[in-house]
């Protein structure tokens, strides 16, 4: 789905808002949430690792894996996607070969309801890095 109006970004690394302190993602950061309303905590199926300064979220592999972040309702969609994909390492017109790939997946809010939102999953090499059991990159 390429839907850039879909207004819902699932985010659980330096764009989180509590990482205010990451020194990767600063710019970015502050113009997702300067555009942007946070809906607070959720969680979206999913492997997390820890790739050192920033963690990787891939498909799980088992039913019970959680990843957990926050749920951003965006003002404008397609500007803000056309600044995080960039930033993500995403080329529009070759999507396989970045690191991520946006996709869209059912995140749970913290009330238990779900929402359709932008994921941004790994798509590189993750052997060797550390699994983030919590599914919470840097608690």
């Amino acid at each position: 789905m390429r839907d850039e109006s879909l207004r819902y970004l699932f985010v659980y690394g330096t764009l989180m808002s509590r990482s205010g302190g990451a020194a990767i993602g600063g710019a970015e950061r502050r113009a997702l949430h300067a555009a942007s309303r946070s809906l607070g905590e959720a969680s979206v199926a999913g492997r997390l690792y820890d790739l050192g300064s920033y963690p990787a979220l891939v498909s799980a592999t088992d039913a019970g894996e959680r990843c957990w972040g926050e749920v951003l309702t965006l003002d404008d969609p397609a500007a803000i996607l056309a600044l995080l994909d960039p930033y993500e390492g995403i080329d529009p017109a070759r999507p396989e070969a970045g690191d991520y790939r946006r996709v869209v997946c059912p995140v749970r809010l913290r009330d238990g309801l779900e929402v359709a939102a932008w994921v941004y999953l790994y798509q590189g090499d993750v052997s060797g890095s550390p699994v983030i059991a919590s599914g919470r990159w840097g608690i």
